[in-house]
């Protein structure tokens, strides 16, 4: 069903769209840090907050792609614009409530989430969250769209829009900050013109009826419980296990703030390089949706386990070699960080540990997760990606940072912990063959 020159030109736009992500991040970062100290803290705040809702939209654009995905492996072509469209409809009504209610209770949620910041950082945040809530919508509906692009291996066509759309956010944030000195508006603003930008670009082309997968307007003005269902019974889950993880990662923030400043320091840095470290598989995981629905929507287990291997071998091979490089660079890259000599130490080796088992276990327990979830089997991915978050990554993190005093390393030592017993379980549910016997559609 898939050619390599097809799993090519799935993987690499997606790869390079997500890593142009991520270092337009380390800009917008760099850029809000000339404003002040408390716009800084202000917008870092708000990020931390906004990540929540950003995934919950990822999550309801995941459970769209599975559908639309096992539709085109079933030759339904109609079904599958009906669902793509049915997830635009619910994607713009879910968003959209979102920003009501954060527009009523902005400032008292602030409050309660952050408690008594100085004066000057709560402002920031009250500016940041109002700006950034009105781009939810158009958040949510290019999530839905690039769902669809996605499903239908047209990966290129997000990348180029997402290009488009750092270059206006680099270019905004650069003139905001430094030419109409509008401090954290000036940040705020040009991320709600570029996410308009991509939403209305990628809606505008998930139209076009040359896709052979496209919106239609009569679908998107109804309500069809039953695709709904289908579709939130894959991203209810995803969504639940998204939200207990940015709750755990919150803990463990609050566990890193207990150590020394070089130790909080050196995990900070570790983890802007970890996030560019985990960028195979992050992009891995959309792939093995797109293949792994399509191969079951077209009742093709035999197909389904073959790029099961394929990709797995793929995303270890790629993952090596990129995790190896991340590495390498490491030591080259730190001396910009101005701290000090055992920050240095200490963030080389967190990002050593990461990396190794980044390459070894994630692979199995993030992408091959997304793998059996696109083929209808999300209970079970969902209960124990709560389970190891919660009982092995949080509590031991407690074990081995508090208890045994090991600080940092403790923390990352129970993160890779969580990713073996995860691998392990999500690894043997795939050999036991028991993901077959789901049907979505």
């Amino acid at each position: 069903m898939f050619s390599n020159k097809d799993l090519k030109n799935l993987i690499i736009p997606l790869f390079l769209e997500q890593l142009l992500t991520i270092l337009v991040g380390l800009v917008d970062t760099f850029v809000i840090s000339f404003v002040s100290e408390a716009a800084v803290s202000g917008v870092s705040l708000v990020n931390s907050f906004n990540t929540i809702f950003i995934f919950q939209f990822t999550a309801l654009a995941s459970g769209g792609a599975v559908i639309v995905s096992q539709y085109i492996g079933s030759k339904k072509q109609s079904e599958a614009g009906e669902a793509a469209s049915q997830l635009l409809m619910i994607s713009t009504v879910f968003s959209t409530v979102i920003v009501l209610l954060l527009l009523i209770t902005g400032r008292p949620l602030m409050g309660l989430i952050f408690g008594r910041v100085e004066e000057d950082v709560m402002e920031a945040c009250v500016t940041y969250l109002r700006i950034s809530a009105y781009s939810y919508p158009a958040l949510a509906v290019y999530n839905a769209g690039a769902a669809l692009y996605r499903s239908i291996g047209k990966t290129s066509t997000t990348m180029y829009i997402a290009v488009v759309s750092n270059m206006i956010n680099v270019v905004g944030n650069v003139t905001g900050v430094f030419i109409l000195r509008a401090g954290v508006a000036g940040v705020a603003w040009p991320s709600l013109i570029a996410r308009i930008f991509s939403a209305a670009a990628v809606t505008v082309l998930c139209f076009h009826k040359r896709n052979g997968v496209y919106y239609t307007k009569q679908w998107i003005c109804r309500w069809n419980t039953g695709l709904l269902r289908c579709i939130l019974k894959i991203a209810v889950p995803n969504g639940l296990e998204q939200g207990v993880f940015q709750f755990v990662k919150v803990a463990l923030s609050s566990i890193a703030a207990l150590f020394g400043t070089y130790q909080i320091a050196a995990n900070g840095i570790a983890q802007s390089i970890w996030s560019l470290a985990a960028l195979v598989c992050v992009t891995m995981g959309p792939v093995f949706i797109t293949v792994i629905g399509q191969c079951m929507g077209a009742g093709d287990d035999g197909q389904a386990a073959y790029y099961f291997h394929k990709l797995l071998k793929i995303t270890l091979l790629f993952s090596v070699v990129w995790n190896t490089a991340v590495f390498a660079l490491t030591p080259v890259i730190m001396p910009f960080f101005d701290v000090a000599p055992e920050t240095r130490s200490l963030t080389v080796w967190l990002v050593l540990i990461h990396n190794v088992f980044n390459c070894i276990a994630f692979p199995f327990a993030d992408p091959l997760g997304k793998g059996l979830r696109a083929a209808g089997d999300v209970k079970f991915t969902m209960i124990w990606s709560m389970i190891t978050t919660i009982g092995v990554r949080l509590l031991f993190s407690i074990l081995f940072a508090v208890v045994l005093e090991m600080g940092v390393i403790g923390i990352a030592a129970a993160m890779c912990l969580d990713w073996c017993i995860r691998a392990a379980v999500f690894y043997i549910r795939f050999r036991s063959g028991k993901w077959k016997q789901f049907q979505l559609i």
